[in-house]
């Protein structure tokens, strides 16, 4: 079995790694689309992710990986490495200066490892469970704000926020009203370790993967914060509702997730009521 210290380097080596393609390649981006029209990949996104599965395998022949384009190895491990080798792959297209590559370690499906890595900005933040979180060999922690209405908070709206726009909007507003602001970004990624470094006191957001929050829990938690799903229960990784901060406005922010969430289902049928309305009379119009 591996050190925690071995590991470390790795991940580290692995991130690096990525992070160079990040550099070499944001001035020459050529773009695909994913899915739908917003969720974009782009060649850095492809040669970032070989790179950091190259140094990984190197080192752990026999762990497994989960990596956001090329999904899951066929290894069965007690080990298993979650990769998102660019996240914020729309501000990198843009060249908007929000990016970085997020690397977790999990030892029987829990985050022993996170790595998070800004490479403009020559960030590494680092968390070993158990050993606490860093920025650049520096340890951080997370605020000590204690009222939701003193608190700033960072968010994202997932890859449908098209067709479900009333809905994401409606929590947008009701934090908005509650806070001292809300920033949007475009990389839950680093929002998390902004969290965990203290530039933010809290984040939630809704349809995000394994590959998005992995290190990113892991880094608020060893910095003194908490990290859950939006009801309150232990985060799932793949439950795609995650709410994190310092802890000490958590449960404020629960029930404001909690107390929105009707008018949020509201906002939202009642848009697919206007548009299969239009969609009628465009249809008997025809």
């Amino acid at each position: 079995m591996p050190s925690k210290e071995e590991v470390e380097k790795v991940a580290i080596r692995a991130a690096r790694a990525a992070g160079r393609i990040h550099l070499k390649r944001l001035n020459q981006i050529s773009v695909a689309r994913k899915t739908n029209a917003i969720d974009l990949v782009t060649e850095a996104d492809r040669e970032a992710e070989a790179a950091a599965i190259d140094v990984l395998q190197r080192a752990f022949p026999s762990h497994a990986i989960l990596a956001e384009e090329s999904g899951a190895s066929t290894t069965v491990s007690e080990h298993r490495w979650i990769i998102d080798p660019l996240d914020g792959t729309t501000n990198f297209a843009h060249n908007y200066p929000q990016f970085c590559v997020s690397i977790a370690y999990l030892r029987e499906d829990r985050v022993q490892v996170g790595v998070i890595l800004d490479p403009l900005r020559h960030e590494l933040f680092l968390a070993r469970r158990g050993g606490g979180t860093r920025l650049n060999g520096n340890p951080v922690r997370v605020t000590r704000t204690t009222s939701l209405d003193s608190a700033l908070l960072v968010t994202g709206f997932p890859y449908d926020r098209r067709e479900r726009r009333r809905f994401y909007l409606a929590y947008w507003e009701g934090f908005m009203t509650r806070t001292h602001g809300v920033r949007r970004t475009g990389s839950a990624a680093l929002d998390l370790a902004w969290v965990a470094c203290g530039r933010a006191d809290g984040f939630w957001e809704f349809g995000l993967k394994p590959w998005d929050i992995a290190a990113g829990t892991l880094l608020i938690g060893e910095a003194g914060g908490r990290v859950t799903n939006m009801d309150g229960s232990e985060l799932d990784l793949a439950g795609a509702q995650i709410v994190a901060s310092n802890g000490r406005i958590h449960q404020q922010m629960i029930e404001v997730l909690r107390a929105v969430r009707p008018e949020a289902e509201r906002r939202h049928a009642a848009m697919l009521r206007e548009e299969a309305a239009v969609s009628g009379v465009a249809a008997s119009s025809a």
